[in-house]
Formats: structure tokens, C-alpha cells, sequence
């Protein structure tokens, strides 16, 4: 399948158009950008040191963060690894803020299908109310593109049947692996047509990690998919963004290209650790250290 021409998308020009936004950015540089940014986080942790214990002590943070400050939002979600969905589930006390994992043998995805579907399974009946899985490159980059659509497909419907609920699945491309602009384009809509409710651009766990071109493209496609479809898919750039003026930039490219309708919690998120933090002290003037 060739979505590129079902689509009639060519990723053209991308290079000039993130200049464009960057020469732009003064304009998403402000406080209310920051405080919107900060809830659309998916507060990450995915260590190998991660236990329970510093898992709800996480949590609790959130718990407690608008005893503190009030006038910001909560993160979109609190992201671990798929054993530690129960302990976000019974320590939370807010259900706005999700149980989100990563799932389906994150980060390399290369195990069985039945084992990947399995884990996510699992993790929903834990309590997980969002699962993050990796595109099978090992199809995708083979050009096998019906096995790579098909594990999306499977993972979808039985996280789907296993909560009984909406549980949102959002599937990462891992861009900085795909090689070319017309790959990341063919896995944005591969990843849509197979039933995901978000893509994401990367597992923050390769070398090249989340990009502006790769977002840009990923948004482009979201808007010829949404066109064609009418089916609304979110947007989440994750893997190395920590300051601000990350926020700021993907942020701008999300307006730029999908518009106010995409910024909230419910279609644009990020992936991040660091960045609750930084954006915090850009909105108190000061450093601060909360999470």
C-alpha cells in the first residue's frame, strides 16, 4: 500500500516551514502556552530503577501539586512501564490524570504478537486507561506493511475489549529510525488507517529522539487523514524535549499546521520528564524542582 498517493500527500518543503515557525516562535513564548503545555504532559518515568515505591511516590507529587499551585493544570497522565499500572491506579486520586504505559515489548518491539498483545492486556485490566506501543519496524522496514498495520489493529481491539472502555492507543513511529520523510509519512498514516488514536514520534530511547521536520510531517498527515476520514487523531512528540522553548516550538507546529482544535489534552501531548519542571519555573520566575 502506497498511502502516500491514497492520500495524495508529498512531504514537501518541510525544512523551510519548521524555519517558518521558528522565526514565529516569540509568539507561543508566553505563559499561557506554558501553562496549556504543562497539561498536556505525560509525566514519564521509564527507568530501570523504577519499583513501586518511586512510582506512587510520583504519583503522590501529582496528587499534591495543586495544593501548591493551584492556578496550573494537572499532567495529562502519569507514563510507566506496564507493571507499574496498578500502582498509579490505586495511588492517584484525581482519574483526569490517566494511568498511561508503555506497552508491546517497549522499546524495540520485537517480540511475538501474542506476547505484546498479552502485556497490554494486562496492563489494562491493572488499570491502564492509555497504552503507548512501538510500530513493528521489523515489518515496516521490510515493507511488510500488513504485518506492521495488523499488530496495531490486534493490540487496539483487544485493549479495547479487555477494559470494556475507550482506551486510547497511541502507537510511536520511532522517526529518528525511519530513514526518510516519505517513511515517517507512510508510517503516520499506516499507523491511523490501523486504528491508532494518537502517533507519537519516538521512544526517546535511540539516538535521534523526537525532530521538528518529523512533527511537521506527522501533523501534515493528521490533517489529510482528519480530511478524508473525519476521524480526529492526536499528536504527541516525545524524546529529548526539556525546555520551554521545545514546548513553544511543537506547540507552534500543532497550531501552524492542525489549529486550536488540537490544542488540549484530549489530541496534543508530551512526552516528557524534565520538562513539568522547567516549564514550572518559567511560569514562577524562579527554579523549581516539584516533580
Amino acid at each position: 500500500m502506497n498511502y502516500l498517493e491514497k492520500y495524495g500527500y508529498v512531504p514537501a518543503n518541510i525544512d523551510e516551514k519548521v524555519a517558518a515557525v521558528k522565526d514565529n516562535l516569540a509568539k507561543w513564548q508566553n505563559k499561557e502556552v506554558y501553562a496549556r503545555a504543562l497539561g498536556m504532559i505525560d509525566l514519564t518515568s521509564l527507568t530501570v530503577t523504577d519499583t513501586p515505591t518511586r512510582i506512587a511516590a510520583m504519583t503522590k507529587k501529582v496528587n499534591g501539586f495543586n495544593a501548591l499551585y493551584p492556578d496550573y493544570p494537572l499532567p495529562a497522565s502519569i507514563c510507566v512501564y506496564p507493571n507499574f499500572a496498578k500502582t498509579v491506579a490505586i495511588t492517584r486520586d484525581n482519574p483526569d490524570v490517566h494511568v498511561t504505559v508503555v506497552g508491546g515489548c517497549f522499546p524495540a518491539s520485537q517480540s511475538f504478537l501474542d506476547v505484546k498483545v498479552f502485556e497490554c492486556v494486562k496492563a489494562v485490566g491493572d488499570g491502564a486507561d492509555e497504552v503507548d506501543i512501538v510500530l513493528a519496524l521489523n515489518s515496516f522496514l521490510d515493507g511488510r506493511y500488513d504485518d506492521a498495520a495488523k499488530e496495531i489493529s490486534e493490540i487496539k481491539k483487544a485493549i479495547t475489549s479487555a477494559g470494556k472502555r475507550d482506551v486510547h492507543l497511541k502507537v510511536i513511529l520511532e522517526t529518528g529510525s525511519l530513514g526518510s520523510y516519505e517513511n515517517i509519512a507512510q508510517a503516520s498514516f499506516l499507523a491511523m488507517e490501523a486504528g491508532a488514536d494518537f502517533i507519537k514520534t519516538s521512544t526517546g530511547k535511540t539516538t535521534i529522539s523526537a525532530t521538528p521536520e518529523a512533527a511537521y510531517i506527522m501533523c501534515e498527515c493528521i490533517a489529510k487523514y482528519v480530511s478524508a476520514t473525519a476521524r480526529k487523531v492526536g499528536f504527541k512528540p516525545a524524546g529529548g524535549i526539556a525546555t520551554p522553548e521545545d514546548a513553544a516550538l511543537y506547540y507552534g507546529i500543532v497550531d501552524t499546521v492542525l489549529g486550536e482544535g488540537w490544542l488540549n489534552k484530549e489530541f496534543f501531548r508530551f512526552g516528557a520528564s524534565r520538562m513539568a519542571n522547567n516549564l514550572l519555573s518559567a511560569l514562577e520566575g524562579s527554579e523549581v524542582k516539584y516533580y
